[in-house]
This record gives C-alpha cells, structure tokens and sequence, in this order.
C-alpha cells in the first residue's frame, strides 16, 4: 500500500503516519516527491485496511500497490530519483560516464588509465580489486592491493570510484575504497550479499544477471531498498541468449523497460553487453538514445595483452572519441527536447 498525503502535510503528520505503520508491524518508507509526500509499506503479509490511515491528519488517500516490487515501482515514487556520488548526479538528466579497466593490474596500468579517463571528461573509474571469474585459474584481481591503489588514483584525479563486491567477506574492505558499490551479474540474487551492501546506505550499481529477466531484477533491488537505502542504480549488461556471435545479447528494450517501471536510475554496459571493442561505442550512443542516464565502458592502456576483457576494451584513443561523440549527441537532445 502507498500512502499520499496531503500537500503541505507536516512533519508531524508525517511521523504520525509512519508510527502507526509500525504499529501494525509494517515498515515504513518516506518517499518526497515534487509536490507531495508517500509513505510506501513493506512487510505486510496480505492486504492492508485503508481505514487504519484514513482518520490521520494530513492523509489524502492510501492506493493500493499491484507490483511485486513495491518500493522499485513508479506506481510508489513516479519521479525519477536521483544518486548522488560526491557532488555527482545519477539520474538527473545529464549523462554518467564509467570508465576503466575491467581489473586492476599494476600500479602504472590504473594511473594511466584514470589519467586517460579524468583528461576525457569522466568522473567515475571503474576497475575490479576482487574479481569473480568464471576459471578458478583465471586472473583473480590483486584484491587488497587493488583497492589501495584504487583509492590512490580516486584522490590524485578526483575520480569516484565503482568496484565490484565479490563477496560479504570482502564487503568491509571494499566499502571503505568504493564510492558506488557493484553487485555484479553473478552476485544479483545473492540475498545475502544484497542485504550486507544495502545495510551500509552507500550507492550500489546493480547488474541484471546474465539469464535474469528483469521482474527478478527489480526484485533483486527491492532486497536493498527494503533496507531503506534508495541509491540503488540498475545495470543492463546483456543477457545468455542463443546468439554466439557477441558475448552477450545487448537487451536496449531493458532500458526503455527499466525507465517506464521503475524510478531508478539505469547505466548501460555495453562492453560486456557485446563483448567486442568496434561494436562498444555504436551500442553506448544507442543506450543514450533508448533513455540510459549513463554508460559503463572498459578502458585499457593495452587492450590486446590486458588479463581480463581486452577483446571489449577501448583504447585510450577510442575511449576519446567516444566521449567526443556522447557529448555531440548530448547536445543534439538538448536542442531538440
């Protein structure tokens, strides 16, 4: 159920609302919108009864909430919302760049990178201290010494960092260096890990699974908003289908799908939403075009001798002018919104 109050309900009011909430063992959530404020309700084990909110000042209605996903709905909160990451906005119309290597390799390899990155414009470095790999051989991230020298680069280039949590055991570790904290495709119902990230109310970026549909992914950030941490950004990263000619199936309708049913901010990946290094940029302008508030891109200094994707990164020079043609085509919808 979705409470609307009244215009101009106080404060007062408000907390009355959310304390009788409580006291039919519900949990409330404030939600502030343009006009007015809405009280979402989770934990309710069947329908609630409107009367038990109807006599409470500064109550307008209680609607009911046909979705599963209660508080990831516009059905609850039909404004976009918007995360902010140290003075950086998500979701508030402009367009978010994430740039960098899938991992953390040596010390000059990320410097040069985040040089790269911050020189083109972008404000967000990705790169993964701790990596889950499908190969238990395969190159694992230097870990703890990724993430110093991660934090090392965030502050020389002012950059914000987004790095992937690979488990709750390194959860802490990653948490102190990570601006924006990445749940992965493989880890999107990991409720365990969920639950942890959500509980430290830092901004999480939420990849869809490689076979997820999306109803699971807007349930998997339900997990995390139900913790009343609302900076939940989703990731659409492609999707296992039966095509082998690209990694993955690039799935733009996600998009366009995640725009009209939820409030949450949506990044694109298109690297490894294809998996080669031509078809990244075409595919990153698309997602812009399709309504993505923002693009994650890989970027090496070597793409052909890199450890982990090299066949999907930009070179430092690819990277440059796909940052020239977002910001062309960002000002072509500017003119003509």
């Amino acid at each position: 159920m979705l409470i609307l109050m009244e215009q101009g309900a106080t404060t007062e009011q408000i907390a009355k609302v959310c304390e009788r909430v409580q006291e039919i063992g519900c949990t409330p959530h404030e939600i502030p919108g343009a006009i007015r404020t809405a009280i979402g309700i989770t934990g309710n084990k069947g329908p609630l009864a409107p009367e038990a909110f109807h006599g409470l000042d500064g109550v307008a209605e209680c609607v009911p909430v046909s979705k599963p996903y209660k508080l990831v709905s516009r059905e609850v909160k039909p404004d976009a919302t918007i995360v902010e990451v140290r003075g950086e906005k998500i979701g508030d119309g402009s367009m978010t760049v994430i740039a960098g290597p899938c991992s953390v390799e040596s010390r000059d390899q990320i410097f040069r990178t985040a040089e790269a990155v911050a020189a083109c414009g972008a404000k967000f470095l990705r790169g993964g201290a701790f990596k889950p790999r499908t190969s238990p051989y395969a190159f694992q991230g230097m870990k703890e010494e990724g993430l110093r020298l991660l934090e090392e680069v965030g502050r020389e280039f002012d950059l914000r960092i987004v790095t992937e949590v690979k488990d709750t055991g390194t959860l802490d570790a990653v948490a102190e260096v990570a601006d924006v904290l990445q749940i992965g495709a493989r880890n999107m119902q990991n409720f365990s890990l969920l639950e942890a990230a959500g509980r430290l109310h830092k901004p999480i970026l939420l990849k869809r699974g490689m076979s997820a549909t999306l109803q699971e992914l807007f349930m998997a950030a339900e997990y995390v908003l139900a913790l009343r941490n609302y900076n939940v950004i989703l990731c659409e990263r492609g999707i296992r289908t039966f095509e082998t000619m690209t990694r993955n199936t690039f799935d733009l309708s996600a998009v366009v799908m995640i725009k009209h049913h939820t409030h949450l901010p949506v990044i694109a990946d298109p690297s490894h939403g294809v998996g080669i290094d031509w078809a990244v940029a075409p595919l990153a302008k698309a997602a812009i075009v399709a309504g993505a508030d923002g693009v994650m891109v890989e970027v090496h200094p070597d793409p052909p001798n890199a450890l982990s994707d090299g066949q999907q990164s930009l070179t430092f020079d690819g990277f440059k002018k796909l940052m020239g043609d977002l910001s062309d085509l960002a000002t072509w919808q500017a003119l003509h919104d």
